[in-house]
């Protein structure tokens, strides 16, 4: 959106912003503006009036194509893509008799049915996505038209009307809301769809449209708003509305949004402001775009390198013709003279350029693309029926709904996720708590017996029958009428905003702002203290089977900035008392001095809670007198009523009485992780992806989220909060960030020589290039909020960003926009050049779900426009392991297996025609006959690379998801690369001469045993071809990994059926028949008769086959890779196993219970989830009508393993180093024994240094690891009892020779193979359920002589 000059000053705010922006809603040309819109105005049941400005109408349109112009643009679309442009031009070649030497149809017989898959692929996407487009422009909603109200579709909605929305009904528009049915014109709404919150919000209309609740006093209504244009700001609206001669200022509070959905609402009416593509639901949803992986990108490059490579043939091999015709050619004239319109040599050469350009494009043959698709189609297909990815409770299948992203699946590095339904299910629960002093929620059976469920039905029969708590204690003291816990959970059961909905007696629904108020509520229920119903001035409480009414003085309501909420109540004996809940951390500073025991007492449980990531608050509570009341009431009085600065004066009146409070205790609620979640982030974390939280909600809420889901450890380095509200406040917070990841990383490069101690002097210099950064081992976390990341986005500031934030193992953004999640990961995508993969639940994740490299939708609470937007959609977070590490991993291993062969077989099969052109004269004649020309791609050597690349595998599923270091070779894409492309076409290359020499030398001098010679064209043509299948199903034989009968079926199949046509075209039924199109009458069968003949077919064979075999063994023996150990380890086991089985390693076996607490005083902030609380509200009287309202340390792996030496030799070839020291051994780790900081000054580097083993003696290269939590049971022989690291060292150790990383240059110890399988060792001891507090102990320092 351009800004023009002349702009409305109160427009700024809102529309500058977005000049740094690229526009994300739909093309101009889709809203049918011709100019650039500054302001809006919509007048009311005036349709004429506001069709002069041509606002778009409320249809919209996600897809891509319609009738009309799909066959143009797909195949626009398409032929953008190099080898359908190729293709294209070789059909036109072969069209010209001249030159061609095969038929047209054997390449537009392929084009075609590629294209046409592709076509009908493309149709289908985007026929659902039109029949998604139709159900929601189909909804039905009433329209106010004429003083009655008529049923209109959505899509014939326009701006200006006034339409009226019923409860649970979805917003059809962006709406200004003119009246509702509530009182005092309130309504209440859930906006998962806009910001993934499912508590509900309230919106409240003008006092001077309240009154038009009746359709024939709004059909009157004529009042012209005037407001901002569209944008996609979800928090902001700024308009005016001019009625009845004044004009009325509009917010964000007066609107409802297209997406949200109507609660606890009869019904209420709204006008229509922004519809269709203009509403701020469409401008944050991003454009469709069209995503193609590395690996087709990298075969675009490919083509047009193997088109060159051709043209190069092409112009040798006419060179050739050139010379040949002036040089020899000419001596035939005379008897064989040039076919017209041939009339001289250098005309011939230029024709000969031609027919070879033809007779050589099999290097890239069309079946490629075929062969791909299909493979792709299979691949999806597994993913589908993967019955390990379908969630029985939603009865949801995993579902692939692309089929072109399937290896880029292994590929990923970066993950972006949503937390509110994608991590955590929503759902709050009330854990534990503290009451004065004394602990409640920790249920140990030293039996190890499953704690049973409290049954809270005899105790209390106004008790929520879906509580669950186990521990006793905590209602055997309520029950013995200990004063502590009454007034414990009296004060949860007043201290909140919750409406209460009794449908019938003793059926009781609350509504929370903030599901965690709900959580606190509702656990008072259970335990007694029943909140029944709210007045402006009262709250009705059942207290242990009584009834008591407390008369409700005030409310200090909750913000951000204060973190706590207060109630001042009296009670029926007239005692007056302050109850207040908040962040620890500012409560008590506020308590009373002889606090101080009973304060440290709770600290030390906040710490515990926190340590297990729940979500804390403390309890205070203080009495107050008459005379401090009515002080305090009166400065309160004044303080409202002020004109300026009312928030500030409110702010001093709260803090005045919030003073010298009596400590009650603490309370500790969980935010329920989705299942699996921790482990699904400890195994992607050990695979190398770093994973990125992109949520709406608070900070402390997402902070609390990240140590729960261990994202966040208590052992990392240092949590950096980014907070800045300016520029250069942002700017300097991430400069110190990275100061202070640089000075640890100096620290580890130091060693144990020298102590790194701060020195004075001038400050370090700005942090040097991003290869200094991201060879930081240390672990770092980053917290930025939405404002700060709002700067940090801006072109000036954004390499900072990414080069700070992309070296932190953790990065946690929040109160985002959608937009800014888009963002986020195109920056991402710009600066790191990784793959991308973005995972949400809701209609805000939409964006950043069509910007990732993959989408995926979770299908859960918040709707389908996540799962319509995806690639890929299931129901748990958890199934992203097994789609990346199992699926991803196979489909990215198969396609590049596939490839490689591809191009061997094809540059083995064409470049004997190259090398057969310097003996036939360049003529262009082909070696083969056609119809094995045709048959070749199509038949011979189809099915088996099809087998390989859909069914192949290098490890089981079970060792993919037991080493995640498995994915880390598509990270750097080492299985297809330019380097392994060069490979492929060398040994093809190979393969042609040894097969085109070699019968030829052999044949050249060769007799049959009549004594006639072999050396005839059909003989060669067939000894040539039979050895090419032959040498080529050999190769496919030693490739394939894991043989199923397909694959047996395939490639034998496909020899057999080689002799069988063969046979077949050169017998004499055939030739009778078509005497004009099978020449090779025979051949077949007095060729194979020859003994002769089959020796050349075995020598070429096996000249072709065993240098191949040498080097892999030599490779395999040498330098395995990491598949190939896993291998060596399986069958091992295999061989050793007992009948009995064991247990499957990995952090899969993690119980549900506690991972491990930290110490340290990493606490949330504050437990709600809202920003400003309902207070105010509550004690105005306009809501009471209503009785309702609405693996603890992944970090430390410092692999040894040979990819982590690839990594350390690209940055090292990229960038000189930096220094020196530290290249030989693993890096050390630090371990903290308290959580990290959150702050931006202070950092956390307590513990000790592991000292790396030094080990001179030289070990098998191969030897037995075990996966995370297997113990060890069969130690190698070759491992002497000396060589085994000792316990307290948990280092792991790499043993070089003099010789570096060269080929035979290094070994691996089993710590080493362990490390680089695993990532760090001790991930499994960490992962595996101990229940002890804390972390590991802090490995001593020693040195070890081996």
């Amino acid at each position: 959106m351009t800004i023009p000059k002349d702009i409305p000053e109160k427009w700024f705010p809102i529309v500058l912003p977005l000049q740094q922006k690229k526009q994300q809603g739909l093309d101009a040309a889709k809203t049918k503006k011709k100019w650039t819109e500054e302001e809006r105005r919509v007048r009311a049941n005036d349709r004429e009036y506001n069709e002069k400005f041509q606002y778009a109408s409320n249809c919209i349109m996600t897809s891509k194509y319609n009738v009309i112009t799909f066959l143009p643009v797909n195949l626009f679309e398409q032929f953008q893509e190099v080898a359908n442009t190729y293709f294209l031009f070789l059909l036109i070649l072969q069209l010209i008799p001249q030159i061609s030497s095969l038929s047209w149809f054997t390449t537009i017989v392929p084009l075609v049915l590629v294209l046409s898959i592709t076509a009908v692929k493309d149709a289908t996407d985007d026929y659902f996505r039109h029949k998604s487009d139709n159900q929601v422009n189909n909804r039905q909603s009433q329209v106010v038209i004429h003083g009655s109200l008529q049923k209109e579709k959505w899509m014939n909605v326009r701006v200006g009307d006034i339409i009226k929305l019923e409860n649970n009904q979805f917003v059809a528009a962006d709406l200004l809301l003119l009246s509702s049915s509530e009182p005092h014109s309130l309504c209440y709404i859930e906006t998962a769809e806009l910001d993934g919150e499912t508590n509900m919000k309230v919106r409240q209309s003008l006092s001077v449209t309240a009154e038009l609740g009746d359709p024939n006093n709004l059909a009157s209504f004529d009042g012209e708003v005037v407001c901002e244009p569209p944008n996609n700001k979800l928090d902001r609206f700024c308009g005016l509305l001019y009625w009845r001669d004044c004009k009325y200022p509009l917010s964000n509070q007066n609107m409802l949004l297209r997406g949200c959905v109507l609660r606890n609402t009869e019904t209420c009416y709204g006008l229509v402001i922004f519809a269709g593509p203009d509403t701020k639901l469409m401008q944050n949803s991003g454009r469709t775009k069209f995503k193609r992986t590395s690996i087709d990108r990298l075969m675009n490059t490919l083509v047009l390198w193997i088109f060159g490579f051709l043209v190069c043939m092409g112009v040798i091999l006419a060179v050739g013709n050139a010379v040949w015709e002036r040089e020899v050619g000419s001596l035939f004239q005379s008897y064989l003279a040039w076919d017209l319109p041939v009339d001289n040599f250098l005309f011939s050469a230029f024709l000969s350029f031609w027919s070879y350009v033809i007779i050589l494009n099999t290097v890239v043959p069309i079946s490629l693309y075929v062969s791909v698709e299909v493979i792709r189609l299979g691949h999806s297909y597994f993913i589908n029926w993967d019955r390990k990815m379908f969630c029985p409770q939603c009865n949801t299948a995993a579902e692939a709904r692309t089929t072109t992203l399937n290896e880029e699946l292994g590929q990923v590095e970066y993950i972006f996720s949503d937390k509110t339904g994608t991590l955590t299910q929503n759902i709050m629960s009330f854990n534990k708590c503290s009451i004065n002093g004394q602990a409640y929620g920790e249920v140990i059976d030293p039996l190890g017996a499953q704690p049973k469920r409290l049954d809270f039905s005899s105790f209390n029969p106004l008790a929520d029958p879906d509580f669950c708590y186990y521990d006793n204690g905590l209602l055997k003291s309520v029950k013995l009428g200990d004063l502590h816990s009454h007034e414990f959970f009296r004060l949860l059961s007043l201290c909140h905003t919750v409406m209460s909905e009794e449908k019938k007696e003793g059926e009781l629904v609350y509504k929370a702002q903030s599901p965690d108020e709900g959580a606190l509520v509702t656990a008072a229920r259970n335990f007694g203290f029943v909140f029944r119903s709210r007045t402006p001035g009262t709250i009705t409480v059942t207290e242990l089977g009584r009834p008591v009414t407390y008369t409700l003085l005030a409310i200090l309501d909750f913000n951000n900035i204060r973190k706590r909420m207060s109630v001042i109540v009296r009670n029926p004996e007239g005692r007056i008392r302050l109850y207040c809940k908040g962040a620890d951390t500012l409560l008590f500073e506020r308590l009373h001095p002889s606090n101080h025991h009973l304060m440290n007492i709770t600290t030390d449980h906040l710490n515990e809670y926190a340590g297990d990531g729940l979500r804390t608050l403390a309890l205070a509570y203080r009495d107050l007198s008459e005379e401090q009341w009515e002080e305090w009431s009166e400065r309160h009085r004044q303080a409202d009523r002020s004109t300026d600065c009312r928030e500030d004066r409110l702010a001093d009146t709260y803090e005045h009485i919030e003073q010298d409070m009596m400590l009650l205790g603490a309370t500790a609620i969980e935010d329920k992780l989705q299942e699996g979640v921790p482990e699904t982030i400890a195994i992607l974390s050990l695979a190398n992806i770093k994973i990125w939280v992109l949520t709406g909600d608070k900070q402390e809420t997402a902070v609390n989220i990240g140590y729960s889901c261990k994202m966040l450890t208590g052992d990392m380095t240092e949590v950096f909060i980014i907070s800045g509200q300016t520029v250069l406040s942002v700017r300097e917070e991430l400069r110190r960030a990275r100061e202070r990841m640089i000075e640890f990383a100096l620290a580890l490069r130091g060693g144990e020589t020298a102590a790194v101690s701060p020195s004075p002097g001038p400050p370090p210099p700005r942090p040097p290039s991003s290869t200094t950064l991201d060879s930081i081992s240390g672990e770092f976390a980053l917290v930025i909020n939405g404002h700060s990341l709002a700067h940090a986005l801006e072109a000036d500031m954004e390499g900072e960003f990414v080069s700070t934030a992309c070296a932190c193992r953790a990065v946690i953004c929040c109160r985002v926009t959608p937009l800014q999640k888009a963002l986020v990961v195109e920056l991402i995508k710009k600066h790191k050049k990784a793959v991308t993969l973005a995972i949400g639940d809701g209609a805000n994740d939409v964006s950043m779900i069509k910007t990732a490299h993959i989408g995926v939708g979770i299908s859960g609470q918040e709707g389908i426009q996540a799962v319509l937007a995806s690639d890929y959609s299931f129901s748990q977070f958890r199934f992203l392991q097994r789609l990346l590490l199992v699926h991803g991993r196979w489909s990215y291993l198969r396609m590049c297996r596939f490839l490689c062969y591809f191009f061997y077989k094809n540059f083995a099969f064409t470049m004997v025609h190259f090398w057969f052109g310097f003996f036939c004269g360049f003529s262009a004649q082909t070696v083969y006959d056609q119809y094995f020309i045709t048959l070749y791609n199509i038949v011979y050597t189809s099915l088996p690379v099809l087998a390989m690349g859909i069914f192949d595998q290098d490890v089981p599923e079970q060792r993919s998801l037991e080493y995640p270091k498995l994915y880390e070779p598509g990270q750097l894409n080492l299985l297809f690369n330019k380097r392994e492309f060069f490979i492929c076409i060398t040994q093809g290359i190979y393969t042609s001469v040894v097969l085109f020499f070699v019968p030829y030398a052999i044949l050249s001098h060769g007799t049959q045993g009549t004594g006639e010679p072999l050396a005839d064209y059909q003989t060669f043509a067939v000894t040539t071809a039979t050895a090419l299948v032959i040498v080529v199903s050999v190769q496919i034989a030693l490739d394939t990994g894991y043989w199923t009968a397909i694959n047996h079926f395939f490639v034998w199949g496909s020899v057999a059926s080689f002799f069988t046509i063969m046979l077949a075209m050169h017998s004499q039924t055939l030739f009778n028949i078509f005497p004009n199109q099978f020449h090779f009458i025979g051949s077949a069968q007095s060729t194979l008769v020859q003994p002769l003949v089959w020796l050349t077919i075995a020598l070429a064979t096996v000249i072709c086959i065993v240098p191949v075999l040498a080097f892999r063994f030599l490779k395999l023996d040498l330098k395995p890779q990491l598949s190939d150990t896993v291998r060596y380890t399986q069958l091992v086991r295999q061989k050793t196993r007992k009948p009995a089985g064991r247990c499957m390693g990995g952090v899969r076996g993690v119980p549900e219970g506690r991972l491990g607490a930290r110490g340290g005083s990493r606490r949330s902030g504050y437990a709600f989830a809202h920003q400003e609380g309902f207070g105010e509200l509550i004690t105005s009287g306009k809501n009471m009508r209503l009785s309702s309202l609405a693996l603890a340390n992944f970090a430390s792996r410092h692999s040894s393993s040979w990819i982590d030496t690839l990594r350390k030799k690209k940055h090292s070839n990229t960038h000189p180093p930096q220094s020196a020291s530290g290249e030989s051994s693993p890096a050390p780790s630090y371990v903290s024994g308290s959580a990290p900081p959150l702050s931006n000054s202070s950092s956390l580097l307590g513990g000790s240094q592991d000292t790396p083993l030094e080990e001179g003696t030289h070990m098998p290269p191969v030897i037995l690891p075990q996966p995370a939590g297997v113990p060890s049971t069969n130690t190698p022989p070759a491992l002497a009892p000396a060589q085994v690291p000792s316990a307290d060292s948990l280092t792991p150790t790499s043993v070089r020779s003099p010789g570096g990383d060269s080929v035979g240059g290094w070994n691996l110890s089993l710590g080493a193979v362990q490390d680089a399988l695993f990532g760090w060792r001790g991930a499994a001891a960490r992962i595996s359920g101990t229940s002890s507090p804390g972390p590991p102990p802090v490995p001593k320092e020693t040195n070890h002589a081996v």
